[in-house]
């Protein structure tokens, strides 16, 4: 009798197991994370790390947005010329991690997941050269003007 209760028990727990990894939408024993999820803790990050500059990191902008796609190791297109106030957002269309790291130490989007995006906002005019400290031959660079 106590091997058919235990039975009954584990494949309860078992049923409760599945129905909350099935309903949060895991595949696995992990936790997965949406892109949006991702993107946000990324842009924390570059926030803290721009710390004391005049740059920003902000999820949502009122100026105009301009794309860098991450592809096939390279940031496409390598050189972008912005306005001040302007945003430019980074897509990781690769299959593995980058990062989008400014040589000067201004922003670091930490490791930008596949399909995840980084953005930040140029407040100050100059140029900025930037590279993928995971993969350092990856270099690009977003000039800024008024």
């Amino acid at each position: 009798m106590k091997k058919v209760k235990l039975s009954i028990y584990c494949l309860f727990c078992f049923m409760l197991l599945f129905f909350l990894i099935t309903s949060t939408g895991c595949t696995g024993a992990a936790t997965a994370t949406t892109a949006a999820e991702t993107t946000m803790a990324q842009m924390t990050t570059a926030e803290t790390t721009a710390g004391a500059s005049s740059e920003t990191t902000t999820a949502v902008t009122s100026g105009a947005e301009k794309a860098v796609t991450i592809q096939s190791n390279t940031f496409n297109p390598d050189s972008l010329t912005i306005k001040v106030g302007e945003t430019v957002t980074w897509t990781n269309k690769d299959s593995y991690a980058h990062t989008v790291t400014s040589d000067n130490g201004v922003f670091d989007s930490g490791n930008i997941a596949s399909g995840a995006t980084f953005s930040f906002t140029f407040n100050t005019e100059g140029t900025y050269s930037y590279h993928c400290s995971i993969h350092t031959s990856m270099t690009a660079k977003i000039i800024v003007t008024k």
